[in-house]
């Protein structure tokens, strides 16, 4: 029993000196301020179109309070880029000084607190980069009254040119409606131009819808013994189609159809080639923003819908980006125009919806005309790609 108690003696001493040795070093990191992200040194934003300003706030932060307020002063500082690229292996330049402001350098960490105020660094003239280039924002802590946790010392911020698109949604077995804010913006049109970035990956000899309205206007391939490919609008003075109102499964294409509801004539372009006009004549005007009254009990066919009519199995199975409808006929040049498949300015003229499908996440789709957002009757699956496709 003796040498038993012995040993659990050694045991326990063993075991709190560990204790208190650990506790010494956990007092000594303690102390430390913490001068950026602890896990998270580098923060990249991808540069898209119309990416022009944007604002990030940081605090400094303590693990406990101390009785001293803490003052920690920030600066840019270009040299350490090479220091960045040695470390992440990259080939970043520095981001000009026209692209950022510090606006308030210096944060406080006041006596009883353990979080300091804000650092605020303001990004500008962001358009002016080249998206072939790595910048990089080196921010570092150039005074401190305190002792720094010194992983922490440098933050890089980075910018790089991102693809036009990075994530799609697929739509497969969904439908989404507008929740609207002001459907005026979407009814009586007597000219209308509507686009979507679409990838099929199935379209059967059954009706595949795109958008529209049930029996007023709608844009749906197949039916009516058509291919399942080709793209036809059903409205209520008549159909109209073309066999040449195909596209291809399993790739992305752009598809935008133009329709002059004064002269009845609809043209169909597919990546920005005319497929030529519709093969009958329906003179009607697109009210889109109308709830028209059902017909019957549960039938939801008289509202606009994109990937839905009538009834479910009309769903289309594939993914959707970039849809628009415009209140004028696009010109054939303005749809070629350089990168208009990928994106427009939300601003431009007779633009009235622009639903991206970038949302990433949920199923509220932002509409970045008129903010008439749609609303999934389920989660979307979102897909990370990369369109254009870079050449290699």
């Amino acid at each position: 029993m003796k040498n038993y108690s012995s040993f659990f003696t050694f045991l326990i001493l063993s075991l709190s000196f560990g204790l208190t040795a650990c506790q010494e070093d956990s007092e000594n990191f303690g102390s430390k301020v913490i001068a950026g992200n602890a896990t998270k040194k580098v923060d990249t934003y991808l540069l898209k179109p119309g990416m022009n300003e944007m604002s990030r706030t940081f605090q400094a932060t303590i693990p406990r309070p101390e009785e001293t307020e803490i003052h920690i002063t920030y600066k840019a500082d270009p040299t350490l880029v090479e220091q960045y690229n040695s470390a992440y292996y990259n080939e970043a330049i520095a981001l000009p000084e026209i692209c950022y402001e510090l606006t308030e350098p210096t944060a406080v960490i006041y006596a009883g607190s353990i979080t300091s105020t804000d650092v605020t660094i303001r990004f500008k003239e962001l358009t002016s980069l080249d998206n072939n280039l790595i910048y990089v924002l080196p921010i570092t802590v150039a005074e401190s009254n305190w002792s720094l946790l010194e992983s922490t010392r440098t933050s890089y911020y980075v910018f790089k040119g991102a693809a036009l698109i990075n994530v799609v949604a697929d739509i497969k077995e969904r439908r989404l409606q507008p929740s609207f804010t002001d459907a005026s913006v979407l009814n009586n049109l007597r000219t209308i131009t509507v686009e979507a970035l679409i990838r099929a990956n199935e379209l059967y000899d059954k009706i595949s819808t795109l958008m529209g309205v049930e029996g007023k206007f709608l844009l749906r391939f197949s039916d009516q013994g058509l291919p399942g490919n080709q793209l036809q609008i059903a409205t209520s003075a008549g159909n109209t189609t073309n066999p040449n109102w195909t596209i291809e499964t399993g790739k992305w294409v752009h598809v935008a159809v133009t329709y002059n509801g004064v002269t009845g004539q609809a043209e169909m372009f597919v990546d920005g080639e005319s497929k030529g006009v519709g093969n009958q004549r329906p003179r009607v005007t697109v009210n889109w923003g109308v709830s028209y009254p059902r017909e019957e009990e549960n039938d939801n066919k008289r509202g606009f819908w994109i990937g839905y009519s009538y009834d479910t199995p009309r769903y289309l199975d594939g993914d959707i980006s970039e849809c628009r409808v415009w209140n004028r006929i696009l010109t054939p040049e303005e749809i070629r125009e350089k990168d208009h498949f990928y994106y427009v300015d939300p601003a431009s003229d007779g633009l009235v919806a622009y639903w991206k499908f970038d949302d990433g996440q949920g199923g509220n789709i932002t509409d970045h005309a008129n903010g008439n957002n749609l609303i999934a009757n389920n989660e979307l699956t979102w897909k990370a790609v990369e369109l254009p496709n870079k050449k290699k």
